[in-house]
């Protein structure tokens, strides 16, 4: 409108701004009558300019022209916000990029440009249509787009009016990607996409009932949306109602992982962990330890000692406190449990996630199963005794057993774990089914017993120990002089050999000794007996006469083996000892008699005594 009023001012101006434009000289006036004329041509030239200026428009690429028309003689119905058959206002067609030509455009319409709508990657946007046909009064969002048509119903403004789009928050989405909306009729609002990591499932709670296309979701509008199961019918598991995909609820199956474009106004997705997951019951309890010590004359002195130990930050729980035969137990546990995606969307209807559960009902399942069962009985496995009390074995020579049921005991938490583990996982199995968790195994860890009943079985184990210390230290040491033995015996190995052969040669020595004092008995027994013949016939004078004389020579000879020089001086001087007297042997004593020998022997004494006296005048 101002453009069109600036080309009447330039008409005017260059029409009425001419005639001012005058001379009194007659040759000169034609000449400025030309000139007048040139001027009102100029000005009608502007003034076209301007008018043509109003029918055309440029619209940049990255840009989209919205056309609001100002002067027209068909208004809109009632209600309405965009015009699609000429009518006065916002207009559902758009101009798209490019030169656009059309006499009085800018004149009956108000040309606008906007940039193109643009979703980046990773991001969704969420539409809400500002015209279009009510969304009904069960519905909050409106109908999703057929997959056909989609495109032209977000695209073309006319086609959305004219085949059922509906005004208010949609159901589609936009994916990444650049859009050439109309302005007048869409808002867009930028989402993130909904990631479904690994490990995860998504438990998806629908408000619209429409057709569903996310992954491994995929359904056709429902015509029923009766509950698909509703397993609050089995004693004592909670009352849940799960629709199909596709209904207003929350779905009966979970949404695998993946990355989606999911209209998180329309629908809510919550991420449920499938993996094994680890509950802790540790800590909140003060530790008693008595500790022994053994000196070295081996007394045993013991001490006492406390510990405060805290509840660790990733624990579920503190320990469970156990009531057993009077003694109180601070009992530490770890559950491993998991949620399968077939039991996602029954716990996230039933109680709201995996953390609920644990908070609300499997940690106080927990407490009071394992302290049931300690105040209770259990299966333990037994050896089968004789009337002796002594083990029964088997063909193998293995101990008999049986199982037997008794009241559980307090050193049973230490002794009979596994029958104990075995009891509380039979029970918190079936509790967690009924929220939906699948328990794995139940483990019980360190428990905190009072250090009493210990005490004594610590000192009978330090005092065995001892004991066996003892014995096996003097076994060592009788060891170790064995060793020194052997190895000074291998030091004096020459000096042994010479001693054993020694002893051989001693233990020879006497036997031959013995022979030799045999030999000499029997032979002065036989002497004795040859004597005693011998006194019987010559007498016993003459005998010990006769022995003399033996004993005499046995002497010389003895004298002259032992000094053979004096012997061959002797027979050098033979001549010297020839006697002066001769004797004869024999005589009137007959064959036997002695009277020869008895005469050289009293002539050799003679000649001694005199010689002896001959040396002392």
């Amino acid at each position: 409108m101002t453009t069109l009023i600036l080309a009447v001012v330039v008409v005017l101006v260059a029409w009425f701004g001419a005639s001012y434009v005058t001379s009194t000289d007659p040759a000169q006036d034609r000449l400025l009558s030309s000139a007048r004329l040139a001027i009102r041509g100029l000005g009608f030239l502007v003034a076209l300019g301007l008018v043509a200026s109003l029918s055309f428009v440029y619209v940049d690429k990255d840009q989209t022209g919205h056309k609001d028309k100002v002067y027209g003689f068909n208004a809109l119905k009632e209600g309405g916000i965009l015009a699609t058959q000429g009518e006065m206002g916002p207009q559902a067609d758009v101009l798209p990029p490019g030169f656009h030509f059309q006499p009085g455009l800018r004149i009956q319409y108000n040309v606008t440009m906007q940039d193109v709508i643009e979703i980046p990657s990773g991001k969704y946007g969420f539409l809400v249509a500002r015209d279009g046909v009510p969304l009904r009064d069960e519905q909050t969002y409106a109908n999703p787009f057929a997959a056909d048509d989609a495109d032209k119903m977000i695209n073309d403004t006319a086609y959305f009016l004219t085949n059922g789009g509906q005004k208010g928050p949609q159901t589609t989405v936009l994916t990444p990607g650049k859009y050439r909306l109309n302005g007048f009729l869409w808002d867009v609002q930028i989402g993130d996409v909904t990631d479904i990591p690994k490990g995860f499932v998504g438990v998806v709670k629908s408000n619209v009932r429409s057709r569903v296309d996310f992954g491994n979701l995929r359904a056709e509008r429902p015509e029923d949306c009766s509950p698909t199961a509703d397993v609050g019918e089995v004693e004592g598991v909670l009352s849940v109602p799960l629709v199909p995909v596709g209904c207003i609820g929350v779905w009966g199956r979970a949404l695998n992982p993946g990355k989606y474009y999911i209209n998180e106004k329309a629908y809510t997705v919550t991420l449920v962990d499938t993996r094994v997951q680890t509950w802790e019951y540790r800590g909140g309890f003060t530790r008693r330890q008595i500790s022994l010590a053994v000196d070295q004359q081996g007394r045993i002195t013991q001490r006492e000692e406390s510990e405060n130990i805290k509840v660790p930050q990733h624990a579920a729980d503190e320990a469970i406190f156990l009531k057993v035969e009077g003694w109180t137990i601070a009992q530490q546990l770890r559950v491993l449990v998991q949620v399968t995606p077939a039991h996602a969307p029954f716990v996230v209807a039933s109680v709201g996630g995996l953390q609920e559960v644990e908070d609300r009902i499997m940690s106080p399942a927990v407490q009071s199963v394992v302290r049931n069962v300690a105040g209770g009985v259990i299966r333990v496995p037994t050896q089968v005794l004789d009337e002796r009390g002594a083990p029964i074995l088997d063909e193998n020579g293995e101990p008999q057993m049986r199982t037997v049921t008794r009241r559980v005991r307090v050193l049973d938490v230490i002794e009979n774990r596994t029958a104990l583990e075995e009891a509380i996982e039979v029970i918190i199995h079936d509790e967690g089914l009924k929220a939906g968790v699948d328990i794995k195994e139940v483990r019980l860890l360190e428990p905190d017993l009072p250090p009493e009943l210990l005490v004594a079985r610590k000192r009978e184990q330090l005092a065995q120990q001892l004991a066996k210390a003892y014995h096996q230290e003097r076994g060592a040491q009788s060891e170790r002089i064995k060793t020194e033995q052997t190895r000074a015996t291998a030091d004096q190995q020459d000096k042994l050999v010479e001693a054993q052969i020694e002893v051989k040669r001693s233990e020879q020595f006497a036997m031959a000794r013995r022979n030799e004092g045999q030999g000499e008995r029997d032979k002065l027994m036989l002497i004795a007996e040859g004597q005693k013949s011998q006194s019987e016939i010559l007498g016993q004078d003459r005998v010990v006469e006769l022995r003399k004389f033996e004993f005499v020579v046995g002497r010389l000879l003895d004298f002259f083996d032992g000094n053979p020089d004096v012997l061959t001086s002797a027979l050098t001087n033979a001549h010297k000892f020839v006697p002066e007297r001769v004797f004869t042997l024999g005589g009137s004593g007959g064959p036997n008699s002695l009277a020869g020998a008895a005469g050289v022997l009293g002539d050799f004494l003679d000649s001694g005594s005199k010689k002896g006296d001959a040396a002392a005048q």
